[in-house]
């Protein structure tokens, strides 16, 4: 970072993390000669400070605190302080200038996991703003994802955004830990498990339902017994692993008998069926009709009506 001290001061880094909204300002590498002073001021955002060399003094209000390689701290918003690096030796600062502001809740949030984010992002920003007004060991090796973020976008690795991203929120966590404010546990919404392995079985089938499957095989990917997978299947409100299998065989056999032009015989194929001759007895006891007919009949639908008819047909 020495020689491209403020290449990341150049991007317009913003992005949500939980309810909260950061736009960075400043993330550099700033030198402090022997003997320099940066008179009293204040901002309104958040700035990180970490010293990766040297030494010097911070006053915040109208305490004196030393500072030498290893340290941290944070002044803002609105905290007054003033930097001297010493007399005789010159000091670097890592320097996080970040505006940090809430974002109203929406109503879909819930169901991508959002609460377990938001309650960990405003744990984090409460801590921050509980942190004692001090300089302090950077125990947690906050400071060490400066570098992170500066090699993400200065080398062009894959991603580089979102590397940069994370990296700022490693630094306010690793800062956050630091703080008076305990880390209040957030245990994250616990499944019904029943109802995650019916959804990871019914996947499963839909990804590979053109080959044999079996109960047993199907249960061995939960993993659970095929006796429970049986009972979860009849839970969910399906009769049976084979009813379901076989029903939604005949509503791919459908679309593609409606949408193409291939052979009966290559569709009950393509899509699970031993042979022909079993696909024309399952669908003739199914829909009253063979496959032949069924495309006669429905030669003229139109597609904008497609998905309603095969919904009313696995409805059946």
């Amino acid at each position: 970072m020495a020689t491209r001290s403020d290449e990341i001061d150049r991007l317009d880094i913003q992005f949500r993390w939980g309810g909260y909204g950061f736009r960075v300002l400043r993330c550099h590498l700033a030198t402090f000669s022997p003997g320099k002073i940066v008179r009293f001021h204040k901002h309104s955002e958040y700035e990180f400070h970490f010293i990766p060399r040297g030494k010097g003094t911070v006053i915040m209000e109208d305490t004196v605190h030393q500072l030498h390689e290893g340290l941290f701290y944070l002044t803002g918003p609105n905290v007054l302080h003033q930097q001297e690096a010493d007399a005789r030796e010159a000091m670097d600062e890592l320097c996080l200038h970040i505006d940090i502001v809430p974002i109203p809740e929406s109503d879909d949030e819930e169901s991508w996991g959002d609460p377990w984010e938001r309650h960990e992002a405003e744990n984090c920003i409460q801590a921050l703003n509980n942190l004692p007004l001090r300089p302090h060991v950077d125990q947690y090796n906050a400071m060490s994802w400066f570098l992170s973020a500066y090699r993400a976008w200065t080398e062009g690795q894959p991603g580089a955004f979102s590397s940069i991203k994370q990296s700022i929120i490693q630094i306010l966590l690793r800062a956050s830990r630091m703080s008076s404010v305990p880390n209040a546990t957030f245990k994250p919404p616990s499944r019904n498990m029943n109802e995650h392995r019916f959804r990871i079985a019914t996947q499963f089938i839909h990804d590979n339902y053109a080959q044999p499957l079996t109960l047993q095989e199907v249960a061995e990917r939960i993993p659970i017994s095929a006796r429970q997978l049986q009972r979860i299947f009849r839970e969910q409100g399906e009769e049976s692993f084979s009813a379901y299998l076989e029903n939604y065989r005949l509503s791919q056999v459908c679309s593609a008998i409606i949408e193409g032009q291939n052979p009966i015989e290559h569709i009950a194929l393509e899509h699970g069926f031993a042979s022909s001759n079993y696909l024309y007895y399952v669908f003739k006891k199914r829909f009253n009709m063979t496959p032949r007919q069924f495309r006669i009949q429905h030669t003229s639908v139109k597609s904008s009506g497609l998905d309603e008819k095969l919904k009313e047909m696995n409805r059946s």
